[in-house]
């Protein structure tokens, strides 16, 4: 009696190991299994928000743990002026997905996934390599109050500015990494159409 009482407790146990396996393998990856491309003929790409507008906190996401995490609260107090997240299967210099400045109306939240253009690329450099960012705002469909915003020139000199100084500022107290933060300039669309192209291609050789 003893013995089949404890199989079938194993056997219970064994059963919710798999329920549970199957359930964390039916989870949506964000870094794996959202597209790139929103729509790839006309460079449409999917941008996954990690920290909104307007916040202090440095949200990440977790490749492992499949989650966005709190990694730290910006020493400074500074903000990001604008979305800030990646794209999804692309790997970039630094080994972490292509990361991705998009201009809002609003803030959005953490996760949110928004269908984007990019207008130009933004050049930085730190202690892990380089580290680029793609400058984007949302599609038409999603929100045509930036249907003006062709490069990265037309959001203005001032914006301009922001980015400039935002990745190596808001790394001001944290003295491990600001001096090896490096602003290289910007680029075109076209070199931010070419980059998020490679950093995909690196993302499919890596698989």
């Amino acid at each position: 009696m003893f013995l089949i009482f404890s199989f079938r407790i194993l056997n219970s146990l064994t059963t919710i190991k798999v329920l549970l396996y199957l359930l964390y393998r039916s989870m949506t990856n964000l870094v794996n299994d959202v597209n790139t491309y929103a729509d790839e003929e006309k460079n449409y790409i999917n941008v996954v928000v990690d920290i909104p507008a307007g916040s202090h906190n440095k949200y990440e996401y977790d490749h492992e743990l499949w989650c966005f995490k709190l990694d730290r609260v910006i020493h400074h107090s500074m903000f990001y002026p604008c979305e800030y997240g990646f794209v999804p299967q692309t790997i970039c210099g630094d080994g972490d997905p292509l990361d991705v400045c998009l201009f809002t109306t609003d803030p959005t939240f953490t996760g949110c996934v928004i269908k984007a253009r990019p207008i130009g690329i933004l050049y930085t450099a730190d202690q892990d390599g380089d580290d680029p960012k793609i400058v984007a705002v949302p599609i038409s469909k999603v929100d045509p109050r930036r249907d003006e915003v062709e490069t990265i020139d037309d959001l203005g000199h001032h914006r301009k500015e922001e980015l400039s100084i935002l990745f190596k500022e808001i790394k001001h107290l944290e003295k491990a990494k600001y001096d090896k933060v490096v602003f290289k300039g910007f680029g075109s669309v076209e070199d931010a159409i070419a980059e998020i192209k490679a950093s995909r291609q690196r993302f499919l050789e890596g698989k």
